[in-house]
């Protein structure tokens, strides 16, 4: 019986819920690699530049108004312990729908459809990602709350890392088959989550060595970006054979595969530890509160040092208490960072889609581009990643309020799009770099922020409400500014060649992007203070 009871608590711990939510999301974001199938879309369906860019609009549309899925993992969490498996079912059949059918009509499956309702198609595929991210993501937070900007960095990051992955199964698989691909795209994401949703549970047990095994987890992830990033390199400068190909996948899965044995070490540990807590401190056990009581505790106490009254004297919520969707939206800082997702996703969205057609007007190869679309991968799992793991740090060790990174980030932002706009040889290798990781960053550092202050509870209505700013900004940028100005610059053609076909766009979007970072540096002002009494007083409480 004792063995049973081990084999479920291994089965339902946070952290085979963390290696298969990471597994999930290695899958799950195959909206990044939209520029391998983007030519072949445009060509089969006839589309101009502006008509490929609307669909995809859509595609950010429906990646990022998730307020649905939030809405649904905020009720079936608290009901029932399978509710981040009901959320991750639903995000499968959109995937499958939406590639699907979008597969069908490109292979001439089915006649061809109008503009609409290929909008539909890909407003289902993207709109999938959210289901899969907000489960994985929450559920992690939920798991590691006083480690949250960590958790979110390695969940967000290996979304990120997923399209060089799935790139790599591609050049192996199905190698310049951009119609297979889709095909490929409507099966694997949805297999591969309906096989591993039933680990990812939330788990809220608190162990001491969190942190280390987070540090190891991190420390994996950089490995695999890595290694990813050595072969996109040896790919640009080389035609890897068949063979070649095969062997770096297979090493691939097996460095993905070792992230198992990290879970199971430290289960090893856990259970250990677990054993000795409640033979040596059963009686502190009984009192100690958990991390929900204590954050509602904390925020009374918040509450009575600052009272605020509204007009209708009753006490306005203070940030760092638990706030639902409707009371969030009447916060400024809500706004604020709506503003600044709109200019930093926005036009980062604008790159990643357009990449493939200014790497084309600037004489780049179709293979150059190729590796432009993967290492923007690697550079969107840097930010996501890097600005998790490094604003964690700094706020555990020195204090620093996180909105301080998002001010850095964007930027640094808007510096890589002047060095987009410039056209001169190689900024757009350099500028991508920077436009990949402060955009990847944003990802990492919003749904963070607004779990430290709006609170846990709501988190997954609340981020992915904000994360509507993502498909507002790009479809500013991609459609009214980007298709726009190149359909002008084209002079009544479909292509433009020469610097000048993006150069006045990105100027824009760098103008957008520095405006935005003074925006973060007014909510950097406004929660400084609760920063530094608040979630640090919390975090020094539990460590």
């Amino acid at each position: 019986m004792e063995y049973l009871n081990l084999s479920s608590y291994h089965t339902t711990s946070k952290w085979v819920s963390t290696v298969a939510s990471i597994w999930i999301q290695c899958t799950s974001g195959s909206l990044y690699t939209f520029s391998i199938y983007s030519e072949t879309l445009k060509s089969t369906q006839h589309y101009d530049q502006s008509t490929l860019d609307l669909v995809s609009v859509f595609k950010d549309i429906g990646a990022n108004v998730g307020v649905l899925a939030g809405l649904l993992y905020d009720v079936v969490s608290r009901t029932t312990k399978h509710g981040p498996c009901f959320v991750h079912l639903l995000g499968s059949v959109f995937c499958f729908l939406g590639y699907f059918l979008m597969w069908a009509t490109v292979a001439g499956v089915i006649p061809p459809v109008p503009v609409p309702v290929m909008c539909l198609f890909m407003f289902l595929t993207a709109h999938s990602q959210t289901y899969f991210n907000t489960s994985n993501v929450v559920t992690g937070v939920h798991n590691f709350p006083f480690f949250s900007g960590t958790i979110v960095g390695i969940m967000k990051g290996f979304l990120g890392l997923s399209g060089a992955i799935l790139i790599q199964v591609y050049l192996t698989i199905l190698n310049n088959k951009p119609t297979a691909y889709l095909l490929m795209l409507a099966l694997l994401p949805p297999i591969n989550t309906l096989l591993l949703m039933w680990f990812v549970r939330i788990d809220n047990n608190r162990e001491g060595d969190e942190g280390t095994y987070l540090n190891i987890f991190s420390l994996m992830a950089l490995v695999i970006a890595a290694y990813l990033m050595v072969v996109i390199i040896l790919n640009n400068i080389i035609s890897l054979p068949l063979l070649v190909r095969i062997f770096v996948l297979i090493v691939l899965m097996m460095l993905l595969a070792s992230l198992l044995c990290i879970a199971f070490k430290a289960l090893e540990r856990s259970s250990s530890g677990t054993s000795e807590t409640f033979l040596d401190e059963s009686s502190q056990q009984i009192v100690e509160p958990s991390f929900h009581e204590t954050e509602k505790m904390d925020a009374r106490q918040d509450s009575d040092t600052y009272p605020m009254l509204d007009t209708n004297n009753h006490r306005r919520l203070q940030p760092g208490e638990n706030q639902n969707l409707f009371q969030a939206a009447q916060a400024f800082n809500f706004w604020i960072l709506f503003v600044c997702m709109s200019c930093g996703m926005g036009s980062g969205l604008a790159t990643v889609n357009n990449i493939g057609q200014i790497g084309a007007s600037l004489g780049y190869t179709r293979r150059e581009t190729g590796s432009l679309v993967s290492l923007w991968s690697i550079w969107n799992f840097l930010g996501r990643f890097g600005a998790g793991y490094v604003s964690d740090y700094f706020l555990h060790t020195r204090g620093w309020a996180r909105p301080l990174f998002m001010v850095a980030t964007l930027t640094i932002m808007s510096i890589g799009h002047v060095m987009i706009a410039s056209g001169l040889p190689g900024a757009l290798y350099v500028g991508s770099i920077l436009v990949g990781i402060c955009y990847g960053s944003q990802w990492s550092l919003m749904p963070t922020i607004t779990s430290e202050i709006f609170g846990v509870e709501h988190m997954g209505s609340i981020f992915n409400t904000i994360s509507v700013a993502s498909p507002v900004g790009s479809y500013i940028f991609s459609v009214r500014v980007v298709g726009y100005i190149y359909d002008k610059e084209a002079s009544g053609g479909n292509t433009c060649t020469g610097a000048h076909c993006f150069m006045f766009s990105f100027l824009i979007m760098a103008s957008a992007t520095l405006l935005a970072s003074l925006a973060a540096l007014g909510l950097f002002f406004r929660t400084k203070n609760f920063y530094s009494q608040v979630v640090l007083r919390r975090i020094q409480n539990f460590l």
